[in-house]
């Protein structure tokens, strides 16, 4: 992927939130003509993505964007176009990049519904300001 064409949502875990968000920001960007794709990203990464994740995708007609969980990196930040995070970062990413901080989104966990629709709310106006 080109350097500045991307954009990388971080959650600590890499396996609901922004595998979330980079899924619905892929399809919006993608029928918005938008030449950025998006990539999911953990500080801390599990195992595997959230069963509850990717059976609420699958129902919602999309696939994850990664197929597990994966770290984040130094390259990852400096290649991105825009840096979003659920969660806190790393200090030394902290001076590498624009992070726009999406701080409230209801665990995926308790409520796979309720944080789709906050996260995709979020993605819309990340969309629309691109």
């Amino acid at each position: 992927m080109e350097q500045q064409h991307k954009i990388i949502f971080v959650c600590e875990h890499g396996a609901a939130k922004s595998i979330i968000a980079a899924a619905y920001f892929n399809k919006l960007a993608s029928e918005a003509n938008l030449e950025l794709r998006a990539i999911a990203r953990g500080t801390s990464p599990d195992a595997e993505l959230s069963p509850k994740t990717i059976a609420g995708l699958q129902a919602d007609g999309l696939t994850p964007t990664e197929s597990v969980p994966q770290k984040l990196s130094l390259t990852d930040i400096e290649s991105a176009k825009r840096v979003v995070a659920f969660c806190e970062l790393p200090n030394e990413y902290q001076t590498k990049a624009v992070i726009n901080r999406w701080d409230g989104v209801p665990p995926v966990s308790e409520d796979y519904d309720k944080a789709r629709d906050a996260i995709v709310e979020r993605v819309s106006h990340l969309i629309n300001s691109l």
